[in-house]
């Protein structure tokens, strides 16, 4: 087969952007150690970033995004792949100026690109994808400062969201009480039944911007949204407490002041998924194929690549719950 269908987001003549399904050639794809046939990938905010033709996350278009993709090789010029290796690509360049998974086939460096572990299929790691992965690194992070089940309750804000849907269902089968924060006070029923002990509204979180200091009341937490509620989460931290930063949907910058840091020795951790080594990569997708291994079924809705234009306008316009699969068989 040497054409395939791929997604494309195009610039119209009236500059603004759209999201077209289209035919193209295996030979219009760039260089790469490893052409493979992609089964399944999923949609990030980071995507429908791409998708809107936001340019700080993809420089030229027209471009297929997808920053996620699981699939099997079926061309390898490396020794460490064969043709039939079913493998997993999360982060790098790809789907921001690498043509992503959003298409039928991509070509990619081998370096970028992992064997499946033998505990997930590829519609379970797709269903995890950058945002399970995440998920799993802020988690780890904070048992790496001293989390443990017993320490009190855990918050995560953004719940309802990629990221913050895995968090709340990793947190609750490792044991830990958790907190959920969001602002859509209907989803109350869905965070707790991913295993959330509270629900805390986003306009909860909002208040006391003004304050340097709040109340000491979580014993850590995942923040997936960023902005003033990082800070105020940073500033609401027990003792000696942390809080894992990994997302910017509420802002890139907040109102901050040193004191929650040397009057409480609390720690901001920063957690990137991207361009993280890949033997660390490695790592945490076998903890989630085994031991952090978590049925995520409830909170993933699965589309095709025509129906994905309508999922990311959901994903811009704040709407979108858990996860979302696209299945490109």
């Amino acid at each position: 087969m040497s054409t395939f269908n791929a997604l494309q987001a195009r610039e119209t003549a009236t500059g603004e952007f759209e999201q077209v399904i289209v035919q193209r050639e295996i030979g219009e794809l760039p260089a790469g150690e490893l052409l493979v046939r992609v089964k399944y990938s999923s949609l990030n905010y980071k995507d429908a970033l791409s998708a809107s033709g936001n340019r700080g996350v993809t420089k030229s278009f027209p471009h297929t995004p997808g920053i996620d993709a699981a699939g099997i090789v079926e061309a390898s010029s490396v020794a460490e792949f064969a043709v039939g290796d079913e493998v997993i690509i999360t982060g790098y360049d790809l789907g921001m100026n690498t043509a992503g998974g959003f298409g039928q086939y991509i070509r990619i460096p081998a370096s970028w690109a992992l064997k499946r572990p033998q505990g997930l299929s590829l519609r379970e790691a797709m269903v995890l994808g950058t945002a399970g992965l995440t998920a799993a690194l802020c988690v780890d992070k904070l048992e790496q400062s001293g989390l443990t089940p017993d320490a009190g309750v855990v918050l995560v804000t953004g719940a309802t969201g990629g990221v913050g849907s895995v968090a709340v269902a990793l947190l609750a089968s490792l044991g830990y009480r958790v907190a959920a924060s969001t602002g859509k006070a209907e989803q109350e029923d869905y965070l707790k039944s991913l295993g959330a002990e509270q629900v805390v509204l986003r306009a909860d979180l909002q208040a006391g911007t003004d304050k340097a200091m709040l109340k000491e009341q979580w014993a850590g937490a995942v923040d997936c949204v960023g902005g003033d509620i990082l800070f105020n989460v940073v500033k609401s931290l027990r003792y000696g407490a942390s809080v894992a930063c990994c997302g910017l949907t509420a802002g890139v910058a907040f109102k901050g002041s040193v004191l929650p840091f040397i009057l409480r020795g609390v720690n901001l951790l920063g957690v990137d998924s991207v361009e993280l080594p890949l033997v660390v990569k490695a790592s945490m997708w076998d903890r989630l194929s085994l031991q952090w291994k978590v049925n995520l079924e409830t909170l993933v809705s699965e589309v095709t690549l025509e129906q994905l234009p309508a999922a990311i306008a959901q994903v811009l316009a704040g709407k979108q719950v858990g996860r979302v699969l696209v299945n490109l068989a």
